[in-house]
């Protein structure tokens, strides 16, 4: 994040996480489970002004963090940020069939894999989402973790597909509660809009998903 314009995105992985953009540019309400320095909730704040923005962070010292350095705007009647467990959060069942999007981010102070990466959470999540919503999951490690985490996430969901790798060890996955009809000619025509409106590298994500699904058919 770059202070001068902290509601733009400025690295690759992060950018990926908005990869369900590709699916649904109406959603109603967006959770982030992991405040991070609040890149993600702040874009999405900025961009998405009919939809409830909720952010989850476990530690009160990354919130008053954010509110004071990063700029992250105050809660308002779209924005609430709460001060709580992830898995707290996702298997209160107030809250499932209720979310359109949830983007997770959870790591500890010693960034050693996704601090909740049971089937148990990756079930909870997919119990808040509504029936076409959509998880995206920053998998920041080593192969045997990032294998773990798919395979939870692909008990939960119809479909789980994974971006290639940038920086070091990042990788995003996207999971779909409802298989998706793919048609890349639109998808491309809608990767297009994104990079000339919110300056995402969306083609590029495009083309990620055209290789997993390439992949898959070997």
């Amino acid at each position: 994040m770059r202070l001068a314009v902290p509601d733009q995105i400025e690295l690759e992985y992060v950018q990926q996480m908005n990869v369900w953009m590709l699916f649904n540019m109406l959603p109603k309400h967006i959770v982030q489970l992991g405040l991070g320095a609040a890149s993600l909730t702040k874009f999405c704040y900025r961009n998405f002004l009919d939809a409830k923005i909720t952010a989850v962070e476990l530690n009160p010292n990354v919130i008053q963090m954010c509110r004071e350095q990063f700029k992250l705007h105050a809660d308002d009647a779209r924005l609430n940020v709460l001060e709580m467990d992830a898995f707290d959060f996702v298997r209160n069942v107030k809250r499932h069939g209720t979310v359109d999007v949830i983007q997770v981010d959870l790591y500890d102070a010693e960034a050693n894999g996704p601090v909740l990466s049971s089937p148990e959470f990756y079930e909870a999540c997919a119990a808040c989402l509504t029936a076409e919503g959509m998880m995206t999951v920053n998998l920041f490690a080593d192969d045997v973790q990032r294998e773990k985490n798919i395979h939870a996430m692909q008990q939960c969901f119809d479909v789980v597909v994974w971006l290639p790798e940038v920086h070091d060890a990042n990788v995003v996955a996207i999971a779909f509660k409802t298989a998706p009809v793919i048609d890349f000619e639109t998808l491309y025509q809608r990767a297009a809009i994104l990079r000339v409106n919110y300056k995402l590298q969306a083609p590029i994500w495009v083309n990620g998903l055209k290789e997993w699904m390439l992949a898959g058919e070997d």
